[in-house]
């Protein structure tokens, strides 16, 4: 990709306002060419709504600089980043620029979310572009000021010089700039010319995060604003039978005890519901108090009475019908290349594995939280989640209120690893904001999100590989999960394209217990198991580990197979700087290493890790990371991306585990349920591939290589192959501290 070229850029796509009651130049680009045609800036800023994938750009006559950061942010840094890239071009002083989150608009504009590691590699260009053209409208007004041709003209942190040596500050030509035509085209930079982009830039809410500043759901305020908490089913398969109050309204602060549902079961039963949607048709008991305290102690005083409706799930059920699943009940071919069944007939030997991991709450640090205020004529939303405009059209549905009637605005996540791409925490707040007619936020406990949210499935993988003449000539992988029908989107990655007899088949189980995206979906278990079974192949052709992966890649490497996702050059790249910084195979004695690659969200990483043995128990001292995310725009954002998505792969590979019995979670809180502790995270080191490809994900592709790459050193350790998660089932808990 040329990333200085010349762009046709049109003019229906970049608006701007001639008139500005704060005497600055206002200037909109929609990211995805998703504005509306005919769509008009109101004059008043205070008025405007910045809305996803939309970057605007004020400026002060003075020459500071408002950049409006219109995607949620959930911890991954883009509401730094992604102002940056229009800073970039721009041409700015970055001490000069002030950030601040955009609301929801759905009348002007379309897609607003956070999801899938996305949000950099969808505005790459068109945030720079934004700043470029804006840059050439102010170079332009400048060069009408002074008479001369704007070419003559350099603009650098925001002050325009001429080749007299004179200058003018962008404050000192807005006014002009306001009135002049839109460029037709840009000129973007070269890389090589980069200011901003690839600088080590502190977390524009850092300062706030750390003084314990309103950014987040949780510390939302509003005048007579109510705090409601919400009693569901403590059981998968039941539904409310009868409650008794009495006990709640004895509560200091608690005000009325309701039930919600109805609203839920109209909006579900126009057939609307859809993977992003988590809603019940089961009535739920809500507890409205003055604070969250009272709320709170309320809801533990209600009485209620449950009923089964559905089947009641243990963890039992699950395995044998994840079995079944592997065994070929209800499976589904995904992708065959080649002759699999006769290369697994004619093979020197065939090896088969099995692999399990359980289900897994998301643990977001913020409990789910939302505000509503339904009132006749509006409805105001405030709070965290991933998908804003989604909510919005839920809610709508579900009052029956005109979209535009509804006004969203985002804060900061206390994380969302997938689990606020379902909005049933708005459309709760919403619907108890409707029928108590009052402003209300919705809070939940901990016990709440972990016993009644949505979890990553529960999934097996069985694999088999064809052994031939020294080389793998056949594989085929099953993957059965519980309540899913995200699996199966995984059948173009590595090792497709790099083994002729090539098949995936999947199967779900229909489950009662809500599932749904965590994060890295698809990947975060399966690069554990296929990453493993390839260490178990290169044992089994006494081969090095890396170089079987790298002597497969050769045949991918110049594929045509459009159908493939991955880079087998990139991949290889990738491998190659990993082994590199790692030392792979010359590490003192006593240091064990286990390699894993994959491939996800459009980037390649590569990990080694390093454990220690001591009294015979494995210790994980460090994990190197390569990354292939092309060009890094906040080095200081990546790496905090690449070593949080590590260490949650470690953790969660090596200590969380989840069940069920009869449809009721055995864990509620963090006394049982196990996370990784901050004297058991190893060090890691990241390094990136350095080159001029256009930015990709990295929110989530740290994660998924992480568990293969511990299970692959344990095994060179001790000789244990592990297969199942978490790997504490193998050994005392105690023993993997770092």
């Amino acid at each position: 990709m040329e990333l200085h070229k010349k762009d046709n850029f049109s003019r229906r796509n970049f608006l701007k306002t001639s008139v500005l009651a704060s005497g600055g130049l206002l200037i909109g680009f929609n990211l995805l060419i998703a504005c509306k045609p005919g769509v008009q800036m109101p004059v008043d800023i205070d008025s405007l709504n910045f809305n996803d994938f939309n970057a605007f750009i004020k400026i002060s006559n003075e020459g500071y600089v408002t950049i409006f950061s219109p995607n949620p942010e959930i911890g991954q840094g883009v509401k730094t980043s992604m102002p940056m890239l229009i800073a970039e071009e721009l041409d700015v002083d970055w001490k000069n620029v002030t950030v601040a989150q955009g609301v929801l608009d759905t009348n002007n504009y379309t897609r607003q979310l956070a999801g899938g590691s996305q949000s950099i590699r969808f505005g790459w260009e068109a945030l720079r572009q934004t700043g470029a053209t804006a840059k050439q409208m102010l170079v332009n007004a400048a060069a009408l000021k002074w008479n001369v041709a704007a070419s003559t003209l350099k603009a650098s942190k925001g002050i325009i010089t001429n080749q007299n040596g004179e200058t003018l500050g962008y404050g000192e030509v807005v006014k002009e700039a306001a009135i002049l035509a839109v460029p037709e085209n840009v000129v973007l930079k070269d890389p090589k010319d980069f200011t901003i982009i690839g600088q080590e830039i502190i977390n524009v809410d850092i300062d706030k995060i750390i003084t314990g500043k309103r950014l987040f759901g949780i510390d939302y305020k509003a005048d007579g604003m109510l705090v409601a908490t919400v009693l569901r089913p403590p059981s998968f398969g039941q539904k409310l039978k009868s409650f008794d109050a009495t006990e709640a309204k004895k509560v200091k602060g608690v005000i009325d005890v309701i039930t919600i549902g109805d609203k839920a079961r109209k909006y579900l039963d126009t057939g609307k519901n859809n993977w992003t949607v988590k809603l019940s048709k089961t009535d739920k008991v809500v507890v409205i108090a003055e604070n969250t305290w009272a709320a709170m102690k309320g809801k533990k005083a209600l009485s209620a009475v449950w009923e089964e409706d559905g089947q009641l799930e243990s963890t039992e059920d699950h395995e044998k019908a994840l079995t079944a699943i592997l065994d070929g009940k209800n499976l589904n071919i995904n992708r065959e290349d080649g002759a699999v069944e006769n290369a697994f007939a004619t093979a020197d030997k065939v090896i088969e594995k099995t692999y399990h991991s359980p289900f897994l709450p998301h643990n977001c640090m913020e409990p789910m939280n939302f505000y509503a205020n339904v009132t006749a004529d509006k409805i105001h939303l405030v709070g965290p989640v991933q998908t804003p405009e989604y909510a919005a059209k839920v809610v709508a549905a579900l009052l029956d209120f005109d979209l535009d009637k509804i006004h969203l605005e985002m804060t900061r996540m206390g994380g969302g690893f997938g689990r606020r791409l379902y909005g049933d925490f708005v459309y709760e707040a919403a619907e108890i904001s409707n029928l108590i007619k009052k402003p209300v936020k919705l809070v939940s406990t901990r016990e709440d999100d972990m016993t009644t949210g949505i979890y990553k499935p529960a999934v097996k993988y069985r694999i088999k590989a064809a052994l031939k003449d020294g080389k793998v000539t056949g594989y085929h992988l099953i993957e059965a999960a519980i309540g899913s029908n995200m699996y199966g989107a995984i059948s173009n990655f590595f090792p497709a394209g790099c083994i002729p007899n090539y098949k995936v088949e999947t199967g779900n189980y229909n489950s009662n217990i809500t599932t749904g995206a965590w994060r890295a979906p698809y990947t975060n278990f399966l690069a554990f198991a296929e990453q493993s079974f390839f260490d178990e192949l290169a044992i089994e052709l006494n081969i090095d580990a890396i170089q079987l992966r790298l002597d497969l890649l050769q045949n991918v490497k110049n594929t045509t197979d459009e159908r493939i996702e991955y880079s087998g050059q990139r991949m290889e790249d990738t491998i190659k700087l990993v082994r590199e910084k790692a030392n792979w195979g010359t590490t003192k004695e006593g240091v064990y290493q286990g390699f894993s690659a994959y491939y996800s969200h459009n980037t390649h990483v590569a990990e080694i890790a390093e454990i220690e043995i001591k009294d015979g128990l494995p210790i994980i001292k460090k994990v190197t990371v390569a990354v292939d995310c092309g060009i890094v725009v906040n080095p200081t954002g990546a790496r905090n991306q690449v070593e949080g998505g590590v260490l949650d792969g470690i953790g969660h590979a090596m200590y969380s585990d989840f069940s069920f019995k009869d449809g009721k979670p055995q864990d509620q809180n963090f006394d049982t349920y196990r996370l990784i502790r901050i004297n058991e995270t190893p060090k890691v080191d990241v390094y990136f591939v350095e080159n001029n490809n256009a930015p990709t994900g990295l929110g989530e592709p740290g994660l998924p290589p992480a568990g293969g790459a511990v299970a692959n050193a344990i095994n060179a350790a001790l000789g244990k192959r592990i297969y199942r998660q978490p790997f504490v089932k193998e050994f005392n808990e105690s023993s993997m501290l770092s």
